[in-house]
């Protein structure tokens, strides 16, 4: 073989094992879908120390239609994406990652954050009853008639801070309670699908004095799939994600490490 031809052949052999090697080291997406009565800023302080450490985040908009609909819009997301991806799920949006994965071989890990982890067939409706403690339907505003017939519902912001977020600063929570996303009371009752919490290894965090889904109820859906780690917050409240943003940034890291 010439010289050239031999150098040439090194040169593509070690640009391979590099490209390979590149793609092993690749950090996963992390995706973040927020739930109910919040929005994609609820995670800031997840995204700040994700983003320290070197991986590139996602705040998906999760409509907060539907199951079906909403996790064919994060679906759609993360077709875009190439690589590996952990996918995160805050309260309802636990729901709609258990859809949104499904048929996405890149999807590496799912983390729940208070979230819903729903065999198909159930609702969040249906899993918030299973053990009594949810303190949310008494705290809800009026409902928001829709065009359609439907009802939007909304936490009463006076209320917003004792019932959702009471570990965090009462200032912080107003501002939340100003900036909440409605969920269409249609999207707490669907059932929902095949979920992918079955196929993809999955972790959990939570807070122990959660007062929208009983801590019961995700002690009960963490061990019913599989949860390789679960964190519980002691008096921590629905949104963990907010008031101990570290801890749940831990445990997403902890997740993507082993994809």
């Amino acid at each position: 073989m010439p010289l050239h031809h031999h150098i040439f052949a090194v040169l593509a052999t070690g640009a391979l094992l590099l490209s390979g090697q590149a793609m092993a080291e690749q950090k996963p997406t992390i995706v973040l879908v927020h739930g109910a009565f919040a929005e994609s800023s609820s995670w800031n302080g997840v995204v700040k120390d994700l983003e320290a450490d070197g991986y590139s985040v996602v705040g998906a908009a999760n409509p907060l239609r539907g199951v079906k609909a909403d996790a064919q819009t994060v679906s759609s997301l993360l077709s875009s994406i190439r690589g590996p991806v952990v996918l995160v799920g805050h309260s309802y949006g636990g729901s709609v990652i258990s859809g949104a994965a499904l048929g996405h071989d890149n999807v590496k890990a799912l983390v729940f954050v208070s979230a819903f982890a729903p065999e198909a067939g159930e609702s969040a409706a249906d899993l918030s009853a299973k053990f009594p403690g949810s303190t949310l339907a008494p705290t809800l505003a009026p409902p928001v008639e829709l065009a359609d017939g439907g009802h939007d519902l909304y936490i009463d912001q006076a209320k917003f801070h004792e019932q959702f977020a009471a570990d965090v600063p009462k200032s912080e929570a107003k501002l939340m309670a100003a900036s909440q996303r409605p969920i269409a009371e249609a999207a707490l009752k669907e059932p929902a699908g095949a979920p992918a919490w079955k196929d993809i290894p999955s972790w959990f965090v939570y807070g122990d004095a959660d007062k929208n889904i009983p801590p019961a109820v995700l002690a009960w859906m963490a061990e019913r799939a599989g949860s390789k780690e679960t964190v519980v917050v002691k008096r921590g409240s629905h949104v963990v994600m907010v008031s101990h943003s570290d801890t749940v940034a831990r445990l997403i890291e902890k997740a993507a490490a082993e994809h």
